[in-house]
Order: structure tokens, then C-alpha cells, then sequence
């Protein structure tokens, strides 16, 4: 349940002859979550725990706008601790709110707490989903919108209705089993299906939106997997991609996108073609989707006065193990230079040229061998969860010595694997350039959380692996990085 209400603040002003009153206006949104393992919700057809919210899987919508304040009470009643981030969410002016290991304490079992956040000079797509103990892969996210304020306008036109969309790859085991078996370096467990909002090909009914000829319309796409980047697409249907995570783009026309662990995007479909139904693919990438049909998620796209069901085969997309087309694509989408996001002024009047580097991170992304456990690790250290929460720890100067600051080096690779918690040091206000190093055979996906994050460089090295390197810039302030096993 959620509520809003509306407050004034009043500034007065008296001089001899004159009276000034000025209202400045914003919205406090208040949300209330239970959050519940169900075991009745079945999105494949096997017996499995479901995390819900308020007994919907996917969760529930938070729809905001630019500077709302945002509540969310979150009674958990899972019977193991709990944590919800807010991805892509900047918590410029509530850092302790971002819901990782390293900001807060997990909500114990049978207890609630409160994240307050602001959604400040803020626009777009993103996404929320449990931080902690492969909890993602047994439910628990859902979308976020942040929508512009009335005085700045959108760069297209209003669509005729929105849909979120919140997408990702499924296991077939619990995701109590598949913590436990990682915890035993059983890395050989993969996602058996993929879900468009909950639903798989099989056995229920395909996710369907519902549309009218000749109009445009907004969906929002959020890839909230664990493990596989997918590509997206519509029969017959091409998409105008303008805005990703909080940044409008220049608009480009697309036969499907990939989206990596993560990612959201926005999308304008125009319903021009003949009334009747389409397919919505969602393919992982990096996988041989022959195998098993249910690998591929899909959904329907309804005219409202279609009497025709879909047909034909799917709509075909790139070949899943070109990195190329990913890197080119990625390399293709550029910010909107003229568009006005959460301030009146356009996105390009933010210039950060000729920056001057404070810093380089060079994180190297790969497994280890560790007291004969195979663990992914940074820089070859595994991180190691500390009792409290290092920005708890920091506010109080580290007097609990949680941490050891840079003990480990964060542009090199420790000399042997290792567990320990990885805390590096940034300059004040500098620029930062971190640059991730992917030493894995898979794609691999990092959660950047507390800043906003550029990313300048992407290069593919095909040399005995398909292996990403990207770099990011950021100006740099009391913060941390945190690499998950999602």
C-alpha cells in the first residue's frame, strides 16, 4: 500500500512595505512492504520458494518524480536476513540508505526498517532487488520510475500509455539450494529459464501488453537476472531507444537491444503494423538456446482488436556469441547533448572535459583457488562480509577495526588469493578512473553504487576469450565498491 501526501514550506519575508511569500512543493511517497517466501507461486513447473512483496512477485511499482522523497517500511518476514538495493538510484544525499552489505545492516528476520531516499536531480528507468545471499534469484524486485517534473518537458512526444517490463534468467532449484552449493564452488548450476515480470514460456500464459493501432508507447526494460545478459526484441517491430538509467540518449532506431545484468532501458514502439499479435523475445546471450526452448523468454505484444494470435516462428536475433555486436552497440549510444533531464538546463551543458585524473583503479575481475575453494574474486582477493557495516565502521573512524584501508592494491593483483575485505582509499572530490579487467570466460557484470558513473572506453580482446574491458570516470567521495555473485 502506498501513500502519498503533498507538504509546503512557507519562507516569509517582511520589510516595511513588502510581503513575500514563496511555496516550494514536494512529494513524500510512503510504501509499506511485506516481504514473504511463497511457495504457491509457481513461474516454472517445479515446487520452488518465491520472495514476494506484499504477495506480488514481481514487486511492486515505485513511481516517483524528480526530488520526491521516498519511504519504504520493510517488515521481513523471510526467516533470514534481508537487504533491498536501489539500483541506479544516486543516494547523493541518503548514502546510508543504498541497501548493500557495505552502507547497512540486513533487516533481520521478523524485524522492519525504513529506507528513506531522495530520488534527487533524478530522471528515468531503473530497479530494485535484494542485495544479499542470491536472494535475486528467488524474487523480490521490481521497477522504479522517476518522471520528470512539469516544468521540463520530455524529448519526444507523450506516449499513449507506459509498461514496465523487468526481465531475467530463472533456476530451476531453489535459491536457498543454489547458495548452498556455491558456498561448495559448485559453479556449474546455470538458470534453466528465462521470466518476463514472473511469467515463463511454460507452463503459464506468455506476458502480454495490450495496444491500439497506430499509436507510440513506453516500455521500460530492466534486466534483473543474475547471471545472463539478454537480447530484447519485437516481431515487426523496431524500437526508438531514448533514455537509460537516468540519461536521455540520442535517439537511435533498433531491431533489439542487449541489456546486461543490471541495465535498464527505455523504448518507444510505434503500432503501425497490421492488427494482430507479435512476439516479445528475450534470448540470453553467451548460451546455445537449441538445447531447451524455455531458455528463451517470450511474450505478446495484443492489438486490441487482433483476432489473430501469433504465428510463425521468432523473430531471429544476432548471434548470441558475437561480443562485437554488444560492444558495438554499447559504443553506439550517446547522450542526448540538448535535452533537458531533472534540470531545466540540457545534459550536455554539464560538460566534464579536460578532467584531470586524481586516480586509477585497475580491477581485475576472476577465480581463485582459495583454502580449496574455487571463489571469484577482484584483484584476486575474495571479499569477505564484515560483522559491520563499513560505513557504520567509517563514521566511527574504523574504531571497531572492521577494515584494513588499502591493504590490498587496487590496481594490481594481490600476490595470492586471498579473503579479505577490500576497502580503497579516493581523493576528495578528484576524478576517479576505474577500469575492470575481465579475466573470466563469461560476461561480467559490476554493480557501481553510490555516484554516478560514466563509462568513456569499452574494448573487446578476443584473445582465447571473450573477454570485456570498459572503463569509468567518477568523481570520487566516501564510497566503496561492492562485486556480488550475481
Amino acid at each position: 500500500m502506498a501513500l502519498v501526501y503533498r507538504r509546503f514550506w512557507q519562507i516569509v519575508c517582511v520589510s516595511c512595505t513588502t510581503l513575500l511569500l514563496v511555496l516550494v512543493n514536494a512529494d513524500d511517497i510512503f510504501h509499506e512492504w511485506q516481504v514473504n517466501i511463497d511457495t504457491t507461486i509457481k513461474p516454472i513447473s517445479v515446487d520452488q520458494p518465491v520472495i514476494t512483496i506484499n504477495g506480488m512477485f514481481p514487486g511492486p511499482l515505485i513511481n516517483a518524480t524528480t526530488n520526491d522523497v521516498i519511504h519504504v517500511n520493510v517488515f521481513n518476514n523471510m526467516g533470514e536476513p534481508l537487504l533491498i538495493t536501489w539500483n541506479g538510484i544516486q543516494q547523493r544525499l541518503n548514502s546510508w540508505q543504498d541497501g548493500v552489505s557495505g552502507t547497512n545492516c540486513p533487516i533481520q528476520p521478523g524485524l522492519n526498517w525504513t529506507y528513506v531516499f531522495t530520488v534527487k536531480d533524478q530522471i528515468g528507468t531503473f530497479s530494485y532487488f535484494p542485495s544479499i545471499n542470491f536472494q535475486k534469484a528467488g524474487g523480490a524486485f521490481g521497477p522504479i520510475r522517476v518522471n520528470n517534473r512539469v516544468v521540463i518537458p520530455i524529448p519526444f512526444p507523450k506516449p499513449r500509455g507506459e509498461f514496465d517490463l523487468l526481465v531475467g534468467d530463472w533456476y530451476n532449484e531453489s535459491f536457498k539450494d543454489i547458495r548452498s552449493s556455491l558456498r561448495k564452488s559448485h559453479f556449474d548450476l546455470l538458470p534453466k529459464s528465462m521470466l518476463l515480470n514472473g511469467r515463463s514460456r511454460y507452463p503459464q500464459s506468455n506476458w502480454t501488453i495490450v495496444v491500439v493501432e497506430d499509436e507510440t508507447y513506453l516500455i521500460r526494460i530492466s534486466n534483473v537476472g543474475t547471471q545472463w545478459s539478454i537480447n530484447f526484441r519485437i516481431q515487426n517491430h523496431q524500437m526508438l531507444l531514448v533514455e537509460t538509467e537516468g540519461s536521455y540518449t540520442s535517439q537511435i532506431m533498433l531491431d533489439s537491444i542487449d541489456i546486461h545484468v543490471g541495465q535498464s532501458y527505455s523504448v518507444l514502439i510505434t503500432t503501425n503494423q497490421p492488427e494482430a499479435d507479435y512476439y516479445i523475445v528475450a534470448s540470453p546471450k553467451m548460451v546455445n538456446t537449441s538445447e531447451s526452448s524455455s531458455l528463451v523468454g517470450v511474450g505478446v505484444l495484443h492489438y486490441e482488436e487482433s483476432t489473430t494470435p501469433v504465428q510463425g516462428p521468432l523473430p531471429v536475433g544476432p548471434d548470441p556469441f558475437d561480443v562485437n555486436f554488444s560492444v558495438n552497440q554499447a559504443k553506439s549510444i550517446r547522450w542526448n547533448l540538448t535535452a533537458g533531464a531533472a534540470r531545466p538546463n540540457p545534459q550536455g551543458t554539464f560538460n566534464v572535459s579536460n578532467v584531470t585524473l586524481s586516480q586509477t583503479f585497475i580491477l581485475q575481475g576472476s577465480l581463485a583457488e582459495i583454502n580449496r575453494e574455487v571463489r571469484y574474486t577482484v584483484n584476486n582477493v575474495s571479499y569477505h562480509v564484515p560483522n559491520t557495516a563499513l560505513k557504520l565502521a567509517d563514521y566511527y573512524q574504523n574504531g571497531t577495526g572492521t577494515y584494513q584501508l588499502d591493504a590490498y592494491p587496487a590496481n594490481s593483483s594481490y600476490p595470492i588469493a586471498t579473503y579479505g575485505t577490500f576497502v580503497v582509499s579516493g581523493t576528495h572530490n578528484g576524478w576517479l578512473e576505474i577500469v575492470f579487467k575481465n579475466n573470466l570466460k563469461d560476461i561480467d557484470t559490476w554493480h557501481l553504487d553510490g555516484f554516478g558513473f560514466y563509462v568513456v572506453g569499452i574494448r573487446h580482446s578476443s584473445a582465447g576469450t571473450k573477454a570485456n574491458t570498459g572503463a569509468a570516470k567518477a568523481v570520487s567521495g566516501n564510497n566503496h565498491l561492492d562485486k556480488q555473485v550475481n
